[in-house]
Order: C-alpha cells, then structure tokens, then sequence
C-alpha cells in the first residue's frame, strides 16, 4: 500500500475536481476535499482494493458532501424560521417551493442507482463516464441509469416533457 503522503499528492486534484463539480463552489470542494483526506487517512488500512483507490476516495467524498448538505439545509431551515423578512414574490416562491418540494419526495421515493444517478448528473453536473466509475461500471449503464430515472420523474410528476430536466 501507498503512504499516504504520496496518496494524497497523486489524488488531491481528483478528489478536489469531483467535489467541485458536484458543490459548484471552490470553497467547499476545498474544505470537503480535506475532510475527505482526514477521513481516508483514518480508513487507509480498512481500504481492501475492490476498487480503485481513486473510486474509493471519491466515495468518501461523496458522503461527505451530502453530509454537508444536510447540515447547510438544516442551517438554511433554521434561518428561514427566525426570518421575519417577507419575500417579494410570495406566489412564485410557493410555487416553486410546491414543485421542489414534490420533486424531492419523488427523488426520495426512487431505488438505488437511479436516485443517486440522478443527484450526480442534475445537481452535481458529473460527468456520465465519473458516474460511472464511481458506481463501477460503464459510461453507457450510467447514461441508460440517468434517463430510466428521469423517465420515472416525469411520469410521477404526471406527465410532462422530459427534456425540462
């Protein structure tokens, strides 16, 4: 096994660029790439070579980020409590607020892959050939993966046009 030192040199940019790509912000690609590193750092020796060292980081890079997420959405929720400041477009807002909240449940109703498939490629902008090393397969089982599982968005949010998404 590599030392870690030459673990994180030969990785740092992978991790660094995937985080961004799915965080769209140099600041928390940054701060979850160290994450990542302490943690792989601890979890080094649990590494049993099933996959790529590469794949592997990015995994832990991954829960990391939805980690993250849950504690900024959790924040955002308590500041919206405490707000007292009204918003302009109160209607749009609720609109919107309507369709995002029934695309979540529809997001949080769909099985594996397809929900995370999904996350990487709309939220995150990852490419179909990183999805698919993430998951280990190929660039193909991840683009056929994204669009069954957009397909099944669509049809819960009855009916629609597919390429909204």
């Amino acid at each position: 096994m590599e030392s870690f030192e030459t673990v994180y040199r030969k990785y740092l940019k992978e991790v660094y660029y995937f985080l961004l790509r799915i965080s769209g912000n140099k600041e928390t690609a940054e701060e979850l790439t160290q994450q990542t590193f302490a943690i792989a750092f601890e979890k080094l020796d649990d590494f049993r070579g099933e996959c790529k060292l590469s794949v592997w980081l990015c995994q832990i890079a991954k829960y990391e980020y939805y980690a993250w997420n849950r504690r900024q959405k959790k924040y955002s929720n308590e500041l919206d409590e405490n707000s007292a400041d009204p918003k302009p477009d109160v209607l749009n807002c609720i609109i919107d607020q309507e369709a995002g909240q029934q695309i979540r449940k529809i997001l949080h109703e769909l099985q594996e892959p397809y929900k995370e498939v999904f996350m990487f490629r709309v939220m995150g902008e990852v490419s179909y050939r990183d999805i698919g090393q993430l998951f280990g397969k190929s660039e193909s089982w991840a683009r056929v993966t994204y669009y069954r599982a957009k397909k099944m968005i669509v049809e819960k949010m009855g009916g629609g046009r597919e390429d909204e998404m």
